[in-house]
């Protein structure tokens, strides 16, 4: 039997190191007692309310095991507004329903649950009813095993605030009726297979959905969020191997954090935008071979997007492309009203060039964050003086501009 089995004789089986701690948990000498002085059990006189957020803060299983402390914490952990069964803990189904059994609070915060067990499917169904049943309002579920179909109830449910689902092997959501997820606020799916008409269906069903994060969900091809008012955050996740959105129509989001394929995507009305990150995931050598194609998307991508952006962000492999760009003369837009730019890549003559015409089009520039210059050259044995350009050096002389972590 697993700890969170046990029954209520759970001070007969404690260990020896276990009683310890009991003996020794939140004592502390009183002041101006000797050593021989009284003893205070401080934690133990915590309020009920105290000690189970405590609790909340730890996996379920190690919760649990403060119930053979003493009789004052024998039922405490089942009022915790928490549960957390997580696979490095080797939880069981019956375990789990057996705590699941024993847990006594009326309303649940959070309920993550991650395992990888072949019986675990078999029981997500109830673990899901549990949770709803407590109106859960944040829920997280990894799946390592194939083979789960969310059921029709799943997508029903006025409590949720914020859902997490991570697939390790594309378990399918395609709800076959109308989602209703009318308090969700924050989702995140991640390797879910999804189609277009799933997607629209789900954020159709969330009419306060303000944040979206798709992560490898290779089967969306066109994502249109014109119908969501109050999203404001969309991040996407995708490579060459699960290239992901094509296009991409979102008037109403202020915050973008896109990582693509080299495929990239088309951007349609995202004037909104006020924050931008934007980076290309390479997933083998043969997709570096575009470098013809993909140095002009780059440009295009950051016309239709940069627009309005104050702040921006390039990860490396995004500014060598720029760079290849600069090179080869492509002319770059403006970015007039970017205040503050963060550049998260080593730095190397690959992305020098790029680098230099982001600064030199972007007047209203005030902050940069992010650059290692002169000992990352040096470990490629490179000067700085040399790589970089007479307009670049220049930028030294920017004295309203406030610099991260930047040396020239």
């Amino acid at each position: 039997m697993t700890d969170e089995g046990r029954g209520g004789d759970d001070d007969a089986t404690a260990t020896a190191d276990e009683r310890s701690f009991s003996h020794n948990l939140g004592k502390t000498k009183e002041s101006g007692d000797s050593c021989e002085g009284v003893i205070v059990d401080s934690i133990s006189s915590m309020l009920d309310e105290i000690l189970q957020h405590i609790l909340s803060l730890m996996p379920t299983r190690s919760a649990i095991r403060t119930s053979v402390l003493s009789k004052r914490w024998r039922h405490v952990w089942s009022g915790t507004p928490s549960l957390y069964f997580h696979k490095d803990d080797r939880p069981d189904a019956n375990s789990i329903n057996e705590t699941l059994a024993r847990y006594k609070a009326p309303k649940m915060m959070s309920f993550r649950i991650l395992l990888n067990k072949v019986d675990d499917l078999a029981n997500m169904d109830g673990w899901i009813k549990f949770a709803f049943s407590r109106n859960v309002e944040k829920l997280l579920l990894y799946l390592e095993r194939d083979g789960y179909n969310f059921p029709e109830f799943f997508y029903v449910n006025s409590s949720v605030k914020q859902l997490s689902i991570y697939s390790v092997c594309s378990s399918k959501m395609i709800p076959e009726c109308s989602v209703a997820w009318t308090s969700l606020k924050k989702l995140s799916l991640s390797r879910c297979n999804l189609s277009d008409e799933s997607i629209a269906n789900i954020v159709s069903g969330c009419p306060i959905l303000g944040s979206l994060i798709l992560d490898f969900c290779k089967e969306v091809k066109i994502l249109d969020l014109s119908r969501s008012p109050r999203l404001r955050t969309l991040a996407i996740y995708n490579d060459s191997c699960t290239p992901g959105p094509t296009k991409i129509v979102a008037p109403h989001i202020h915050r973008l954090r896109l990582r693509t394929s080299p495929l990239l995507c088309d951007l349609v009305d995202v004037l909104s935008l006020t924050e931008a990150k934007l980076d290309i995931s390479y997933k083998s050598q043969r997709d570096k071979l575009n470098a013809d194609l993909l140095h002009i998307m780059v440009i295009e991508m950051l016309e239709k997007c940069c627009q309005n952006v104050e702040k921006l962000t390039f990860g490396e492999s995004y500014l060598k492309m720029l760079s290849l760009a600069e090179l080869r003369g492509v002319l770059f837009p403006k970015f007039i009203k970017a205040k503050a730019i963060t550049l998260e890549t080593p730095i190397s003559h690959y992305v020098i060039p790029g680098i230099v015409r982001i600064l030199q089009n972007s007047p209203e520039l005030k902050m940069l964050t992010g650059i290692y210059i002169d000992n990352n050259l040096r470990s490629h044995g490179l000067n700085s003086d040399q790589c970089w350009s007479s307009e670049a050096i220049d930028l030294k002389h920017f004295g309203h501009l406030r610099a991260n972590a930047f040396r020239l």
